[in-house]
């Protein structure tokens, strides 16, 4: 096995089992044996525990953006509606993970953020290529996401047969405060 096709291997594992449990509870040598090789042989790969973590949670970032995309051949005003319907699904999906990823829990380092950063900038990205939103509004579309996830998190809490609304409203309730906010900043 080539070095790279290893380190994928091994942030494969450590993706696989941050579903399961919050990345600071991780165990490396759980890892490297799921691996086949020596806890010391992962420390080749990853100089450090805090490498391995961060090697993971760029790769779930990554993910979030393949999981989250929406069909390019949607009208825009349909696109920006399913990559909300898919951010609010994959929040609910993976609600505690989610919120590490925003807060940072686990990681005390400041690149964490960053790859919350990059889902946010490529989130942004979609929307405003979608709906053509001129430069100048592009920090709102961003700031238009912080409430979205804010929103879903908070929907998201609340036990499934107690929802207020339904993910098909709430998700209708977000893309309207997006033309909202693009209307009174225009």
């Amino acid at each position: 096995m080539t070095a790279e096709d290893r380190r994928r291997q091994l942030v494969g594992i450590g993706l696989a089992k941050i579903v399961e449990k919050p990345i600071q509870d991780l165990s490396l040598d759980d890892i490297a044996a799921e691996a086949g090789i020596s806890r010391g042989l992962l420390f080749h790969y990853f100089p450090t525990k805090t490498d391995f973590y961060l090697a993971c949670i760029a790769a779930a970032g990554r993910r979030m953006l393949r999981t989250t995309a929406p069909d390019e051949d949607l009208p825009g005003e349909e696109q920006v509606e399913m990559v909300t319907r898919l951010m609010v699904e994959q929040i609910e999906r993976r609600r505690d993970f989610y919120l590490a990823l925003v807060h940072g829990h686990g990681v005390a380092d400041p690149r964490v953020s960053e790859v919350m950063d990059s889902v946010r900038d490529g989130s942004t990205e979609r929307v405003v290529q979608a709906l053509d939103v001129p430069e100048r509004q592009r920090d709102v579309v961003r700031a238009w996401w912080a409430y979205t996830e804010d929103r879903a998190l908070t929907w998201s809490a609340v036990p499934t047969g107690e929802r207020p609304v339904p993910v098909s409203e709430l998700v209708a309730e977000c893309v309207a405060a997006l033309h909202a906010l693009l209307a009174i900043t225009a």
